[in-house]
């Protein structure tokens, strides 16, 4: 398998885009989750002229099936009633559909299944989903926090279908704990989740978990880049190199940069393109380069486009 793998990587050295107009209908006015996050990093790919240096393509809704891999059929059957046509569904304070959004959180774990077949079949080495609503808060059987589907948990579980991948990691560097994704995995060993965050922070919940197979880095409000990087190194790729996974998730949140409003991390830009560089390297040493990531959080539309753009600069590099 590692020759095979070997083969690929000289074979192919593409980064694939995977986006979908449709994700901007789940919309509510004056929510920081707002369609313009997406319009914002699109934006930035094309004026930067990275957007002619990816494979791009556009997402498929994921199947029920694909679907009830990670979710009970009953949670997604109460996603699905909970949209009304011209209105809005309140899940909590911080979670809502509006008519569209069913679609765009189809699309979102679409993308992540399609990146995630793509990478793992070899046609392309990486990809970055822009996608939207965000997945990473959304438990087995609870939507909250911005979230409704585990996107990156519907790529994982696509993968590990496959018979040529046996142990996946998910790496999380938003600025919240991955709860959902942690309450999804806690129990399979397949899937290592490392996850730095702002500690004594949202979502208040599974934040000093800890099997061997979850990693926690929770960092102090006002960590800066130093003290990020430092935290990084010494946790993940220790636990990478025990886990030697075949492929690597990253759930990418911008909302750790000092300029975000929501979160209380300092990060700067160039943090983003090196955490991309160490998963790259980490990539390349343990899983054939191969990498999926996925949009979470950033509120601040500069620094979230200027993240994404650096994120994905790295991710054709690596």
């Amino acid at each position: 398998m590692a020759l095979r793998f070997a083969t690929l990587i000289a074979m192919v050295n593409k980064t694939a885009l995977i986006t979908h107009p449709d994700c901007a209908l789940h919309a509510l006015s004056g929510h920081p989750e707002r369609p313009e996050r997406l319009t914002a990093v699109i934006k930035q790919l094309e004026d930067s002229g990275l957007l002619d240096e990816l494979v791009n393509c556009e997402a498929s809704e994921i199947s029920r099936e694909q679907l009830e891999r990670v979710h009970p059929a009953g949670f997604v059957d109460a996603i699905e009633s909970a949209e009304v046509a011209g209105g809005v569904t309140r899940i909590d304070a911080d979670t809502y559909l509006s008519p569209g959004s069913n679609l765009a959180a189809r699309l979102a774990a679409g993308a992540c299944a399609m990146a995630a077949n793509m990478v793992a079949s070899g046609e392309v080495n990486r990809a970055f989903c822009a996608t939207r609503p965000p997945g990473h808060h959304a438990e087995l059987s609870q939507a909250m926090g911005f979230c409704l589907y585990n996107n990156v948990a519907v790529g994982a579980t696509t993968a590990l279908a496959r018979n040529d991948v046996n142990k996946v990691a998910i790496l999380d560097f938003d600025v919240h704990h991955c709860n959902g994704t942690v309450d999804i995995f806690k129990d399979n060993d397949q899937v290592l989740v490392c996850s730095s965050f702002q500690k004594d922070f949202y979502p208040y919940r599974y934040l000093d978990y800890a099997n061997p197979h979850i990693v926690i880095t929770p960092l102090a409000a006002g960590t800066g880049s130093d003290e990020f990087k430092r935290r990084i190194a010494a946790d993940w790729p220790r636990a990478i190199a025990a886990h030697k996974p075949d492929l690597i998730f990253v759930s990418a949140g911008f909302d750790a940069h000092k300029d975000d409003p929501v979160g209380g991390l300092a990060l700067v830009t160039e943090d983003y393109r090196w955490i991309t560089q160490l998963i790259g390297s980490l990539a390349r040493q343990y899983a054939a380069g191969r990498i999926v990531s996925t949009l979470e959080g950033g509120y601040d539309l500069s620094a979230l486009a200027g993240g994404v753009q650096a994120h994905v600069e790295a991710l054709i590099e690596s």
